[in-house]
């Protein structure tokens, strides 16, 4: 630690596990590792069926391409911290390696919720005009619309690291989860915050207008289904979608939970708070693989074709 003006700096940050549970963290460690592993396997696999069978070469399995990659930004960035707590019941993490941890999360985060919104557009659009959906979303617009997700969601949070970097940080060094998030960093720091406060607000914002539009895009979808006339064909319709409403509220329920925890609990359970927002990073990546494998017909076929399986189930 460095004296700076009769106060101490702090160079060492410390995240949490399961307070009051720090004996059992090990045994905690085993299913933590085991969501790891089938979330990193499940969207690793979704990514190789998808690139290797020419039948899945449409838009919304690209886009499901995106999620996959996100999902996997959001475990990888994750990891590191959450093993070296449960497994080696080591809490201590460098302020830099702290804001590159964030820096990637917020950054992955961000870049999920816009994968989220195109793929509410992209039901629109192959509810509402089926015959031109090939012609408008062509594979070239896709892929610079995936890019310009990654470049967006990486730019948005490019300042946190610097704008962390710049604060002093003394008297309380103990985050409130087990990976570093901006608004935690920044409530540790002991000199103006003001600049980290407004831009962290901004991107909550820009993050809670994705989930609006979401919603927006579900009301016009359902004012369609509702004009088709067979009920067969509007129950056919809303199946498609059923899968993306899934992983909108995997992903937006947590978060949406966990703002509002933070904002109006009074008398908030720490522990609650914690296993939400592990929930945040661990059940996305794990759930959105499976979801789709369930609910999207031409991916559990090809998933169970690749293991061999295909034949025994039919």
């Amino acid at each position: 630690m460095i004296l700076l003006s009769s106060e101490i700096e702090i160079t060492t940050f410390f995240l949490i596990g399961m307070p009051g549970l720090e004996h059992a963290h090990v045994w905690i460690s085993v299913p933590i590792c085991l969501m790891y592993l089938v979330a990193i396997l499940g969207n690793c696999t979704i990514l190789f069926v998808i690139r290797t069978e020419p039948s899945l070469h449409a838009p919304m399995y690209y886009f499901l391409s995106m999620l996959a990659v996100s999902d996997l930004g959001l475990s990888f960035s994750s990891l590191p911290t959450m093993l070296r707590i449960f497994v080696f019941n080591a809490t201590g993490i460098s302020p830099n390696a702290c804001f590159a941890q964030e820096f990637f999360i917020h950054g992955f985060t961000d870049m999920e919720s816009s994968v989220l919104l195109v793929m509410s557009f992209d039901r629109f659009l192959a509810i509402h005009n089926p015959l031109r959906y090939s012609s408008i979303l062509t594979s070239a617009r896709v892929a610079k619309m995936g890019l310009v997700f990654l470049i967006k969601g990486m730019l948005l949070v490019l300042p946190f690291p610097f704008t962390l970097k710049r604060l002093t940080y003394c008297r309380k060094s103990l985050l409130s989860h087990s990976y570093c998030l901006h608004q935690d960093v920044r409530k540790l720091a002991c000199s103006d915050n003001t600049v980290n406060f407004f831009y962290g607000f901004f991107l909550a914002l820009c993050m809670m207008s994705e989930s609006v539009l979401i919603a927006v895009s579900y009301v016009f979808i359902l004012k369609m289904v509702m004009g088709i006339g067979s009920h067969r064909q509007q129950l056919k319709a809303l199946n498609t979608c059923v899968s993306h409403i899934c992983a909108v509220l995997i992903f937006y329920v947590p978060i949406i939970t966990l703002a509002s925890m933070h904002r109006f609990g009074k008398h908030k359970s720490p522990m609650a708070m914690i296993l939400i927002a592990d929930a945040f990073l661990l059940v996305p990546p794990l759930m959105n693989p499976i979801v789709y494998c369930v609910k999207t017909q031409q991916i559990r076929e090809k998933v169970l074709e690749k293991l061999g399986l295909q034949q025994q189930c039919q």
